[in-house]
């Protein structure tokens, strides 16, 4: 049996896990990556950059474990869980949430140094703090203006995993409080990511009850986008191991809801110049998640496979891993992912995961347990009147 400590460790390793691996090859194309390494197959892999001057790479390393923004925004928000050992929502993203990655340093492993996350996040994270310390805003209109990219959802595992089995409450919950930092359909991924984790939580759960649960909740082009690359990848499995057909099928489809392409690097020469990149739309959705779950489908689960293939089909590769890591993380447990990789994630990122896991077991075991007992107590009060 997988129990829940395995799961909750399998949703944070896999996170951990997808990010390294992609970050590597983070805004390389399909062909990019295929030319220079085949196939990403380890987290033991050097940055396509690793070799320039450090000013072109600002500073950061990558590659051989590093995990990302992802892996830290992730901890962050289980640190608010351990600090407030209840539900959360926007109100929690404007107080703990901006503390943990605004004011408490932390070991940012791609500077190498302590600093604060936000030195490390990309400009609509960094929104985060603009909005709620600088602006002052009203905690659930703090997604204002905000950027529409993954975001949220690049972290919003926690949530699915203090709702384990419950997905319409991780959703609602993961709407409440990633309002705060994004909207429109980068939002709506998140609540869906956190369906979809809360239901991988279930015993004896398949793959397609997650892309149901997904397809469920999921809104507007968000799903749409997710029903199309699923019923794609469904197709696509025969010729599974043609990556370079299986891209160029599914980033065809994904075209019809994301107008970026492989158009995404920011330059000079594209400022002041009209498009329809990061727009707000009840017509568009993110790519990471419908991708994540349609190579889910495509390798009918295996975590090790799915995230290969996802992390080396270019563009926001890291994010693309973590979601695929943090499904089936929460599905099979922690020992669906390689215990040496487990090793250089722990030893080269300097985050304590396994402290982390461990504290965040018992706050949201006693968050779930919480649950139970007012639900008992609703049931009979209900019960009583009727």
């Amino acid at each position: 049996m997988v129990t829940f400590a395995d799961r909750v460790k399998g949703v944070v390793y896999g996170t951990a896990y997808g990010d390294a691996m992609g970050a590597v090859v983070e805004k390389m194309t399909f062909n990019e990556i295929h030319e220079k390494y085949g196939r990403v197959e380890t987290t033991m892999t050097k940055w396509w950059k690793a070799d320039w001057p450090e000013d072109k790479r600002l500073g950061r390393m990558r590659g051989e474990g590093i995990v990302t923004d992802d892996t830290l925004m992730t901890l962050a928000l289980m640190n608010v869980y351990g600090i407030e050992r209840r539900h959360l929502d926007a109100y929690d993203l404007a107080n703990e949430f901006v503390k943990e990655i605004s004011f408490r340093p932390k070991y940012i492993p791609e500077l190498g140094k302590v600093a604060m996350v936000m030195d490390r996040l990309f400009y609509p994270e960094k929104h985060i703090f603009n909005r709620h310390v600088l602006a002052n805003c009203e905690p659930r209109e703090g997604g204002y203006g905000n950027m529409v990219n993954c975001g949220a959802a690049m972290y919003i595992s926690p949530i699915g995993m203090v709702n384990a089995c419950n997905p319409k409450a991780a959703y609602d919950e993961a709407i409440l409080f990633a309002s705060g930092h994004q909207v429109s359909y980068g939002l709506e991924a998140a609540g869906v990511l956190a369906a979809c984790v809360a239901k991988a939580f279930e015993p004896g759960v398949t793959v397609e009850d997650i892309i149901h649960t997904a397809f469920t909740y999921a809104k507007d082009g968000t799903k749409q986008a997710i029903q199309d690359l699923c019923e794609t990848a469904r197709s696509l499995k025969p010729i599974k191991n043609n990556r370079a057909e299986v891209v160029k099928q599914l980033h065809a489809v994904m075209g019809k809801y994301s107008p970026m392409g492989d158009d995404v690097n920011r330059n000079i020469h594209k400022v002041g110049i009209p498009s329809n990149h990061y727009t707000p739309s009840r017509l568009f959705s993110i790519e990471e998640l419908p991708l994540a779950l349609a190579y889910i489908i495509l390798h009918d689960g295996d975590l090790l496979e799915a995230v290969k293939d996802g992390v080396s089909s270019g563009r926001d590769t890291d994010s693309i891993g973590v979601m695929v890591g943090a499904i089936l993380g929460a599905m099979q447990g922690v020992h669906a992912i390689p215990s040496s990789e487990i090793a250089i994630i722990e030893q080269i990122n300097k985050q304590e995961i396994e402290k982390h896991c461990n504290e965040f077991i018992e706050t949201a075991s006693y968050i779930i347990k919480q649950d139970i007992e007012l639900n008992n107590r609703r049931q009979q009060q209900i019960l009583s009147i009727i």
